[in-house]
């Protein structure tokens, strides 16, 4: 595999961070584009586009949190286009080099990437949603557990893997449970430093 990677004197390729919700995907992805020069892209923020030009209101930063986000998503699994659609958008984009996405499927589709699992206890998860989004537990709880099965089955159906399971796709797996946040987007900024070509 070819894996070219942007460092002073090397050349730009594209990195892929996938994980469980409320992993800390984001917040890594966003500082390695920070630091290297990436320009980021997020999954949910292309099937979000999907879901407005389907004349859904999307414009709430917790909208996927909300009663029309889980009617998008009954609507969503009775029609595989959405998630097809957002896929095909991100593989152009992933092969276009010099980018960070944050995806659930992309590990699995676009072998010419780094990629990164964020893995992360449930219980961990559903705190770090709570402070996030300011939640209380229970219904963090709830969200996490919805996101997690829909997931699973969404992608299971759509693609024949096992999300969360097979993680033999990533070149790199760090654990949130053992390093706060601080730590591993350290530990990120090292790994794409040094890694060689």
């Amino acid at each position: 595999m070819n894996k070219n990677i942007p460092y002073k004197n090397k050349i730009l390729t594209s990195i892929v961070i996938s994980g469980w919700p409320a992993v800390g995907k984001t917040t890594i992805a966003s500082a390695l584009a920070n630091d290297f020069g990436y320009k980021q892209y997020n999954g949910g923020d292309v099937l979000k586009i999907l879901a407005s030009e389907k004349g859904y209101s999307v414009h709430r930063n917790d909208w996927w949190d909300t009663e029309e986000a889980k009617n998008f998503m009954e609507e969503r699994e009775s029609n595989s286009y959405f998630d097809i659609e957002v896929d095909r958008k991100l593989v152009e984009i992933i092969r276009q080099g010099n980018v960070i996405v944050t995806s659930y499927t992309l590990p699995w589709l676009v072998p010419e990437s780094i990629k990164i699992w964020l893995k992360g206890s449930r219980s961990n998860r559903v705190k770090r949603m709570a402070k996030r989004d300011n939640l209380d537990m229970t219904q963090a709880k709830e969200i996490i557990s919805q996101r997690d099965e829909n997931n699973i089955r969404i992608y299971h159906n759509l693609y024949g893997y096992e999300f969360g399971k097979d993680l033999t796709v990533f070149d790199f797996v760090l654990d949130t449970d053992l390093l706060d946040l601080e730590s591993l987007i350290s530990i990120s900024k090292h790994i794409v430093k040094n890694l060689r070509i």
